[in-house]
């Protein structure tokens, strides 16, 4: 199934993206999609059955905003440098175990609102990445198909960052990572059984129209089940909770001098095979 959440921000009702390509509203059915819909199967089946019936009623999606495809994120936990090719381009070694970082949930915004450029910014860079959306309770898991099977759902994030707030103002990476705006996600929430193969996904990003990053989820130094097994022993990952799993070659940052780095008026759009597609106009905060 393909979930989303549409409306204003904040007041976002759920909805379901059909088969053929139609917009139905879910919002008689179940209050939100969110952590306690991916965690109840029974739910779910709910859903399934209302959507295969095709007596969900349609929405006029012209003029609809498409906000975040999951409600109250608990947390986004991040794993840098989890693509070969973007390790090479940095000059970084590949890490023997994951990066993990954190994002605050309130960076999440919609597929299409439009990104903040920080103040004082001189340096703030592009991410396509993969997102796992937690359905099942991850904790000290063990194998890597206990790992999958704790996973609700896939779906596109932009993990916009700051450059020289991440790295040239010391400390850790956060303060380049929690600028506001800076994590949008979607459009869509697609379940597990619409990505037989985590690990064989395109990801692609364009700034102004030119292609910068064209990767596979086929390059990750560490698979999604992995991430998933990894973390989970450091920290307990609760339904509606995300992970961005890391971005392919091709950022701003790997670029040669002087490097192309987003300023306000460009416009990035980013699309993962089967997962959907994105487009931000940045402007300033």
């Amino acid at each position: 199934m393909k979930l989303l959440r549409v409306g204003p921000a904040g007041a976002e009702r759920p909805a379901l993206l059909d088969a053929a390509g139609t917009l139905r509203d879910l919002s008689g059915l179940v209050p939100d999609v969110d952590g306690a819909l991916l965690a109840d199967d029974a739910a779910l089946d709910r859903v399934r059955a209302a959507a295969a019936s095709g007596e969900l009623p349609a929405l006029d999606s012209a003029g609809l905003r498409v906000g975040p495809p999951v409600g109250r994120i608990g947390k986004v936990v991040c794993i840098g440098l989890n693509y070969h090719d973007h390790a090479a381009e940095t000059g970084a070694e590949p890490p023997a175990e994951p990066v993990v970082f954190f994002k605050a949930a309130d960076t999440v915004v919609g597929p299409h609102d439009t990104v903040l450029v920080p103040r004082r910014s001189t340096k703030t860079d592009w991410e396509v990445e993969l997102a796992v959306v937690i359905g099942r309770t991850a904790r000290y898991v063990e194998s890597h198909e206990a790992a999958l099977a704790c996973v609700g759902g896939y779906a596109v994030a932009h993990d916009v960052s700051e450059r020289e707030f991440q790295i040239e103002r010391g400390g850790t990476w956060d303060k380049g990572k929690n600028c506001e705006t800076f994590n949008p996600l979607g459009p869509w929430l697609v379940t597990p059984d619409e990505v037989p193969d985590p690990q064989a996904l395109g990801l692609k990003l364009w700034v102004n129209g030119e292609l910068k990053q064209d990767g596979s989820t086929a390059d990750q130094i560490f698979s999604v089940a992995e991430v998933v097994r990894y973390v989970s022993q450091f920290m307990t990952l609760y339904p509606g909770d995300v992970i961005n799993t890391g971005t392919p070659a091709g950022v701003a940052m790997g670029q040669p001098e002087p490097k192309p780095y987003l300023r306000a008026g460009d416009v990035v759009e980013l699309e993962i095979g089967g997962l959907g597609r994105q487009r931000q106009e940045l402007k300033p905060a």
